[in-house]
């Protein structure tokens, strides 16, 4: 049986993730909490605590009522949609529910293994400027997406430092900007060739997961795969904060 804090160990992702993505958990978790054919909103709402016997493994306490409020607007939602139908006489009027045909169908097809995955990747190792963001599509299993964001960064991230237009963009921006004898990034005091393969790395990361994503759409469907992209997308946004000028440099 699933658990609200299996699917989602940080809280954080339940405030973020979209009403529909939630509706579908908040789906599965009511087929699974059924008693006597009926489910009740407090089945999913009571797991913010964590599971039985392992209080542990619950929210921390300032985030588990707004948590609820999203868990409820999920639950409104299915109702709308006619997933949740409320029972008859005094059941339904005491806020139990049964679930559509449809309802079932829905909540089996639910793969919610891209959220916990996603859980266990650390956040803290993207760089500031993308980790809330891709994090979180990486998390809806919306990878070409989290790589084109992160990329995308790096892109805005040189354009910022070096100072140039806003014509300037993709791998002539990068290579203008890490080239080995002119670059405006380029720290002359390495050897010419780490300089010329610092140019070349980044032209061919932006060349490679940037710009196709720019022009097509490219299918990613590995998340580890993903994960490694945003990760030198990263480590390439980190490069760039080293070379930015600081106040009062020559």
């Amino acid at each position: 049986m699933s658990h609200l804090t299996d699917i989602f160990p940080d809280a954080e992702v339940v405030l973020r993730v979209s009403e529909e993505d939630l509706a579908r958990v908040v789906l599965k978790l009511a087929v699974e909490g059924i008693q006597n054919g009926r489910t009740n909103a407090a089945v999913v709402l009571q797991q913010v605590n964590g599971p039985h016997g392992k209080p542990e493994r619950g929210y921390p306490h300032p985030q588990r009522q707004i948590v609820e409020k999203r868990l409820n607007e999920a639950w409104n939602l299915l109702q709308r949609k006619g997933l949740l139908i409320p029972d008859v006489g005094i059941n339904g009027q005491n806020g139990w529910h049964t679930i559509a045909d449809r309802g079932y169908e829905l909540a089996k097809k639910g793969d919610f293994q891209s959220f916990m995955r996603a859980a266990e990747f650390p956040k803290h190792l993207l760089h500031p400027s993308i980790a809330d963001d891709v994090w979180m599509e990486l998390a809806r299993g919306d990878f070409p997406t989290a790589v084109f964001k992160a990329f995308r960064a790096v892109e805005i991230a040189v354009r910022d430092a070096g100072g140039f237009d806003a014509a300037d963009i993709g791998v002539p921006l990068v290579r203008k900007a890490f080239d080995k004898q002119t670059g405006r990034l380029t720290n002359m005091t390495h050897p010419e060739s780490e300089r010329d393969a610092l140019a070349h790395l980044f032209a061919g990361a932006l060349g490679s997961y940037k710009n196709p994503h720019s022009h097509r759409n490219v299918a990613i469907d590995d998340q580890a795969e993903a994960q490694e992209m945003v990760l030198l997308a990263s480590h390439l946004l980190r490069i760039v904060d080293s070379r930015r000028k600081k106040p009062g440099a020559p």
